[in-house]
């Protein structure tokens, strides 16, 4: 039983994984899709739906470089819109914070009393902006250059984008249709991501409020809290 139950979901996975590669996937005009998609783009890598009008991709090494740059900035943009919208709502919640708002709490770190961490002194107490950013070049800039330069795979393919081995402690990837399937999965995320983060830039210049408060007004009042309202009421 145990061994036709592994059977079944490794076809499911399979059949999962093929829908977004090769010939047949997915393509972002759907069923319309016929003849607009480029000869390049061969559904060969995660995340291609057949779109290309500007012809970006149209260079393999230059399609590499913005598949690496892609890719980085997706996962930039999941963890920093997950950083965004935590802190307010652990702030609505009772979680004491100086500032919650996310363009607005980096400013603490000038205050008398400096910057704490989750409002929690003992976990992060920052007073010097200059210590601060020292330790984020070290930090960040190592991590990066252990990075390009192959992590733990060394040289390879996708050893600067996928290291797997300590960095994928859960073994996500052992399984070759699964990992094909997850690549796709953290492209949508990531690129979802940052729509949201732009989105969170362009409330923040026009509202001057977080995400969340933003998003707790317009449901109180939907029909006069909304983006049409501002844009036509907006002065720089």
């Amino acid at each position: 039983l145990r061994a036709a139950v592994g059977s079944k979901a490794n076809k499911q996975t399979t059949k999962a994984a093929i829908e977004f590669y090769g010939p047949d996937r997915a393509k972002w005009l759907g069923p319309l899709s016929e003849g607009s998609t480029p000869d390049y783009l061969t559904g060969e890598f995660p995340g291609d739906y057949g779109w290309d009008t500007a012809g970006l991709s149209a260079d393999p090494e230059t399609f590499a470089s913005y598949r690496e740059i892609e890719l980085i900035h997706a996962r930039w943009a999941m963890l920093g819109a997950l950083g965004c919208v935590t802190p307010e709502l652990l702030a609505q919640n009772g979680t004491p914070f100086g500032e919650a708002v996310w363009f607005k709490a980096g400013s603490q770190i000038f205050q008398s009393g400096g910057l704490d961490y989750l409002g929690n002194s003992s976990l992060v107490h920052a007073q010097s902006i200059i210590a601060t950013l020292a330790c984020q070049v070290v930090l960040m800039g190592g991590a990066e250059a252990y990075r390009v330069n192959g992590g733990p795979l060394g040289e390879g393919a996708d050893a600067a984008t996928y290291p797997g081995g300590s960095f994928d402690p859960l073994g996500l990837a052992d399984d070759p249709d699964t990992f094909a399937e997850l690549k796709v999965k953290e492209l949508k995320n990531g690129r979802l991501a940052m729509f949201s983060m732009f989105g969170f830039y362009v409330q923040a210049i026009v509202t001057g409020k977080g995400p969340i408060e933003n998003l707790n007004d317009h449901l109180s009042d939907p029909s006069a809290v909304n983006a049409f309202n501002y844009a036509t009421k907006f002065t720089p």
